[in-house]
């Protein structure tokens, strides 16, 4: 059974930066593609950014320039890096890992809260 469990959310100030990190378990064809989606108060979850085992990145618009996706494959981690961080990136954020199948599997989410 895949895991996943997040670290590194937390309170920062507007223009500041924070990693997040996901530390996934379980079998290796759990973890083709990894990634991060977020979801604020009242809002539907969205995606924010994937890498998948070969390379391959995708970033949402809103992230692109700001945020960076990287991973360890030998250790099923991925990482986010963010910077500039505005107070819109508020929210729960949450770490993501799809099978080639596309199947997928959920962490339990990190708060992110960017306010001055």
């Amino acid at each position: 059974q895949v895991q996943l469990v997040e670290s590194g959310g937390g309170l920062v100030q507007p223009g500041g930066s924070l990693t997040l990190s996901c530390a996934g378990s379980g079998p290796s064809a759990g973890f083709n593609v990894m990634g991060w989606y977020r979801q604020a108060p009242g809002k539907q979850r969205e995606f924010v950014a994937g890498l998948s085992r070969g390379g391959n990145r995708n970033y949402a618009d809103f992230v692109k320039g700001r945020f960076t996706i990287s991973r360890d494959n030998a250790r099923n981690t991925v990482y986010l890096q963010m910077n500039s961080l505005k107070p819109e990136d508020t929210a729960m954020y949450y770490c993501n890992s799809k099978t080639r199948a596309g199947y997928d599997y959920w962490g339990q989410g990190t708060q992110v809260t960017v306010s001055s």
